[in-house]
């Protein structure tokens, strides 16, 4: 269960800062055994030496958050102006800035690469980019895509991300402070239900500004077997057994909920909407995920597809906007297949 919030504060926020003078205090110690171990003829010998370096960067940037979003609590009155705009951007340049580290560190020290592929854009089309909102509509591949996904929005693209996230992840006290500062969305699953979830999504949606970006991850958790097997299910009990029999033809995606996409259209007719998909991190979940694939050899690849304001079909019946998504999904579906890694592809083909 979720502390409250006066308990997360008081415990967890200073918990981070005694970690990280832990680990600051140790680190030459924890380096030179990792440089020992490095150079043992073992697999794997670099594993600890690449861990502790990018558990150092993670804790310091933590703690420098911390310490940022507590200036910015202190300088806008004790809080009295959080909500402002200039203390969102405020919020949104220190988000930046942490993702950015982690990004730049992960591809040197994990091995990361990543590639992602758009639709080339005119210098008309650019300079217009953020002149209106979007909804971006993505695959939920664990962690790693997440985190991919909201530092490209960030510090590729300049836009302010909006997130509909599971509650757990406040247990993250950067995460917890600064994404509750901004116009974000935590929820549980368990005790709000779907209706809760199209509740905040319209919300979200609603107050979109043109450099704003509504995230929404329509499957509502990670692909596992069993979770794409109770998808066809609940569709079937529903009675929905024309979208049950196009989701057992996705075997690479759960069946997308349509209510919180739909729900942000038609709250933000204005925006247009990006599907995403992911493809290299599917199986990194875990720590244990991580430890055994270090360093991350394989290329990470996104594809983004946009469809403009006057493309998207909020004319039709909630039928036909059904439809539409899952045509999109199954596209994103045939390009998974296309683009997963072989060794991925293989562990999938044995379990479905």
């Amino acid at each position: 269960m979720l502390p409250p919030r006066i308990v997360r504060r008081l415990v967890l926020v200073p918990l981070v800062f005694v970690i990280a003078l832990t680990a600051l205090l140790t680190l030459p110690l924890l380096a030179l055994v990792a440089a020992v171990i490095a150079v043992l003829p073992v697999p794997g010998r670099r594993r600890p030496l690449r861990l502790v370096w990018f558990a150092a960067v993670w804790l310091a940037g933590e703690a420098l958050t911390l310490a940022a979003a507590f200036g910015l609590w202190v300088a806008s009155g004790f809080g009295g102006r959080l909500r402002t705009d200039p203390y969102q951007r405020r919020h949104y340049e220190i988000m930046r800035r942490f993702l950015d580290l982690l990004y730049r560190v992960a591809t040197r020290v994990l091995g990361l690469r990543v590639e992602v592929d758009e639709p080339p854009l005119t210098p008309d089309e650019q300079a217009a980019r953020l002149a209106r909102p979007v909804i971006v509509l993505s695959r939920h591949a664990g962690p790693g895509d997440s985190f991919l996904l909201v530092h490209q929005l960030l510090c590729e693209y300049g836009r302010r991300p909006r997130v509909v996230m599971k509650a757990t992840l406040q247990l993250d006290p950067g995460l917890d402070v600064v994404g509750n500062r901004l116009p974000n969305a935590f929820v549980t699953p368990s005790r709000s239900g779907e209706g809760r979830f199209v509740a905040e999504i319209e919300r979200l949606a609603s107050g979109l500004e043109p450099a704003g970006a509504l995230v929404i991850f329509p499957e509502g958790g990670n692909w596992t077997p069993r979770r794409w097997r109770r998808s066809i299910d609940r569709l079937e009990r529903l009675g929905r057994t024309r979208e049950a029999a196009r989701a057992r033809e996705m075997p690479h995606l759960l069946a997308p909920r349509p209510g919180g996409a739909l729900a942000a259209i038609a709250a933000c007719p204005t925006a247009d909407v990006i599907f995403v998909a992911h493809a290299g991190l599917d199986d990194l979940v875990t720590v244990g995920d991580i430890w055994r694939n270090l360093p991350i050899t394989r290329l990470v690849k996104a594809k983004w597809w946009r469809v403009p304001v006057d493309e998207v079909p909020r004319a039709l019946d909630r039928d036909g906007q059904v439809g539409w998504l899952y045509d999109w999904w199954e596209r994103i579906d045939a390009w998974i297949e296309e683009n997963r890694p072989a060794a991925v592809r293989g562990e999938l083909g044995a379990t479905t």
